[in-house]
């Protein structure tokens, strides 16, 4: 069976591609789907594709309906979700995502630094794991899939 993962969240730094060398690495049966991660045609592919807008507001209302088609359409395909919060940027679309996810009863698990705890408890309740870095979310996959978690113990 192959499994998709939606990777959603933080932009700014190479989690995604940590995830797909570590799931290459173990040869996974894993496809990885993501919003649009490149900022400017995220926010620009609503007037882009529409038209242009006098407002900001507008601007930002028909990209994010646009950005909506693909982030449903992936999120309900998805047969796990990952969500990364970083700490250097407010990711409301993220804890949306997450919560969409939540609700349409998606495996979901969120990825990020311990001193997020408090700020995303709630997020965290939903999730069925909390992973702390990306490699962790590889090894949660391999459990899922093979049933195999790695060796040693924490105990």
């Amino acid at each position: 069976m192959q499994w998709t993962v939606y990777l959603s969240g933080e932009i700014h730094s190479d989690w995604r591609e940590q995830i797909q060398q570590g799931v290459e690495a173990l040869g996974l049966p894993v496809t990885l789907v993501a919003p649009v991660t490149d900022h400017e045609a995220s926010d620009l592919c609503g007037v882009r594709t529409f038209g242009a807008e006098e407002s900001d507001f507008w601007r930002d209302h028909k990209g994010a309906g646009l950005n909506a088609v693909r982030t449903r359409t992936l999120i309900e395909r998805a047969d796990v979700v990952v969500v990364r919060f970083g700490d250097k940027y407010r990711q409301w679309n993220a804890a949306f995502d997450a919560g969409y996810a939540s609700a349409l009863g998606k495996s979901l698990i969120t990825l990020h630094p311990q001193s997020l705890n408090h700020a995303l408890k709630e997020v965290d309740r939903a999730a069925l794991a909390v992973a702390r870095e990306p490699a962790q979310v590889v090894e949660a996959l391999r459990y899922a899939i093979q049933g195999t978690a790695p060796a040693g113990s924490m105990a």
